[in-house]
Formats: C-alpha cells, sequence, structure tokens
C-alpha cells in the first residue's frame, strides 16, 4: 500500500479535531491504549463513545464526513448515507415516539493522527466503521452496515433498499446450486436471530457449521462467491480493498440459513482464513438487515500493530 490513504485519513482526522472546541474535543478524543473504548463495535442505539454530529458545528460535521470518505468506496458512503436518512424513516414508522434521528451517530479518534498508532470509529444505529492506522498502514475492520427497514417499496417496487447487492448476489449464488449442493449450504432451517459474532469485541474465526467449501462449489457459483466476498471488500476504498484481497488466504466456506424465498427470513456467512463475512436479514418478517465485515485476527489493527510492535523491537 502507498502511504496516499494513510496521509489523506492523517490530514482529515486532524482537521477534524481542529473543528470542535475544548470540551468537544475532550469528549471525541481517547487514549489508543483504551482498549475497552477501542475495541467496540455497538450497531444498536445504544450509548457510545465519543462525540455526535447533533452536538457538533456544522464545519465539524462536514469534516466528520470527509473522514468517513477516506475510508469508504463512493458507493459504500452512498449506502451510509442512505443508512442514517433512513432512522428518520424508522422514527416515523415508530410513531415519532423514540426521537430517532440521522444526526444519532459518532465519533471517536484514538490517540492523535500525528501519532504512530492511532485509531478512529464513525458509528451509531446500523453503523460501525472502525480504521486502526501504525506508521503507513492500515486496518479496516470490522465494517458493519444495516438497514431498518431494509426495503420501502411502491406498488411492487423497491423506492429505497441500501443493501440490495449484499443480499441479491448471494441469492443469486443460492440458485446456481443443485438441490444437492443446496442441502449442503443450508445449515438450518430457521436463522438465527442476529448475526452470529454480534457486539463481540472479539470475533471467533471459526464459527460453526461452516457449511459447503468453496472448492467443493460448481464453478458458476464459486464465481459468485468470489464476487459476492469483493463486494465486501469493495466496501473499501481500491487501494485498501486490493491490499485486503491479497492478504485473503486458505479456503473459504459458504453457509445459508433460513428460507431460500425474498422476503422471508434468512442469513448467510463466509468464513475464511481471517475472514468472517455475515448477513441477516431476520427481524420485520424479512425486513431488517445486519451486513458485517470482520478479519477475527486483524479487527481493530490487531495484525498491523503486532507487525508494528515486532519493527519497534527489532
Amino acid at each position: 500500500m502507498t502511504d496516499t490513504l494513510p496521509v489523506l485519513m492523517r490530514a482529515a482526522a486532524s482537521h477534524l479535531l481542529t473543528t470542535l472546541d475544548e470540551e468537544l474535543l475532550a469528549r471525541a478524543t481517547r487514549r489508543f491504549a483504551d482498549d475497552e473504548a477501542r475495541r467496540w463495535i455497538e450497531y444498536r442505539p445504544r450509548p457510545r463513545p465519543g462525540v455526535s454530529l447533533a452536538e457538533i458545528p456544522a464545519p465539524a460535521r462536514k469534516a466528520v464526513h470527509r473522514l468517513l470518505a477516506t475510508a469508504l468506496s463512493p458507493h459504500a458512503y452512498a449506502q451510509v448515507m442512505a443508512v442514517t436518512a433512513l432512522e428518520e424513516v424508522l422514527d416515523r414508522r415508530e410513531g415519532w415516539g423514540r426521537g430517532r434521528h440521522s444526526d444519532d451517530y459518532w465519533i471517536a479518534v484514538f490517540g492523535h493522527p500525528a501519532d504512530d498508532r492511532w485509531a478512529w470509529r464513525f458509528e451509531g444505529h446500523h453503523i460501525s466503521v472502525t480504521m486502526t492506522v501504525a506508521g503507513d498502514r492500515i486496518s479496516p475492520s470490522p465494517v458493519f452496515l444495516g438497514a431498518n427497514p431494509a426495503r420501502v417499496g411502491y406498488r411492487g417496487r423497491a423506492v429505497s433498499r441500501p443493501l440490495a447487492p449484499e443480499e441479491d448476489m448471494a441469492r443469486e449464488l443460492l440458485t446456481a446450486l443443485s438441490p444437492a449442493h443446496r442441502a449442503a449450504v443450508i445449515i438450518a432451517d430457521e436463522a438465527p436471530f442476529d448475526i452470529v459474532s454480534g457486539t463481540s469485541a472479539r470475533a471467533e474465526a471459526w464459527i460453526q457449521p461452516l457449511g459447503m467449501p468453496a472448492t467443493d462449489l460448481p464453478l458458476t457459483a464459486r464465481g459468485l462467491l468470489d464476487e459476492l466476498v469483493a463486494l465486501y471488500l469493495d466496501r473499501l476504498p481500491d487501494e485498501l480493498a486490493r491490499a485486503e484481497s491479497q492478504r485473503l488466504t486458505g479456503p473459504l466456506h459458504f453457509a445459508w440459513a433460513g428460507s431460500p424465498d425474498p422476503g422471508r427470513r434468512h442469513y448467510y456467512r463466509i468464513q475464511g482464513e481471517d475472514l468472517l463475512i455475515e448477513y441477516d436479514n431476520t427481524s420485520d418478517d424479512g425486513n431488517h438487515a445486519h451486513t458485517v465485515l470482520r478479519r477475527p485476527a486483524s479487527d481493530f489493527g490487531d495484525d498491523i500493530l503486532r507487525r508494528h510492535h515486532a519493527a519497534d523491537h527489532r
């Protein structure tokens, strides 16, 4: 990876910090060593470290968006913006009773962008994006995106489906399987309540059962699985997505749970060596989706921090 992206990310984060007054700055920043706050993923509407978009002035909100854009590809940034807007749609659907709003998203910076090691997180309901930087390397996981409602329609046509590719590509893969292959891929008739890794700071690398090895899939389905993995990696900027793709090693497994029919509760996951992708659409009669890209051995910068620490002690 060239140093272009780390430099851009440092510059965007440094600019953000200059837009905050003393009180907001104190709340937005934490020590890098504060592992309890830094190793954190919370996609439910809960209290969280940092400062919210609702509390900061307009120049700071724009600075947050510019920082977020350094971590996401254009289409993933558009997905994130659609997810934030859904908070207003959901609040209306719930009768305005919970006070949900599209500025209830939080930024937290760990350490300082001028430091050799630092990190930041943008998070709120159905979004959690964490980036860790050590020297000229970026570790970009976990990345969580959800949507409620997952689909808003009009007379059978979709008006809003922020996570449509994540569902449609997986369903295309499932459709490409023979009955025998599909029986091996479907690990349960009922989908789990949520993604299995949940809000755990450490994801299990080999959640069981694994489903079917990619090497046993027919050629067309194997190609679709590769495209589905690429879809999740392509949430990241090109430079970072390429680097993450080159780090993938070992066999992949694909598993499905729940109904194969659209509009019904369903779940899938892809697992590999230091890779966990999960998708569920299991609440509200299959209209409430969660997706996550995780690197169980590398989340929250564990990979680059190990290498960085080793280099410091040589």
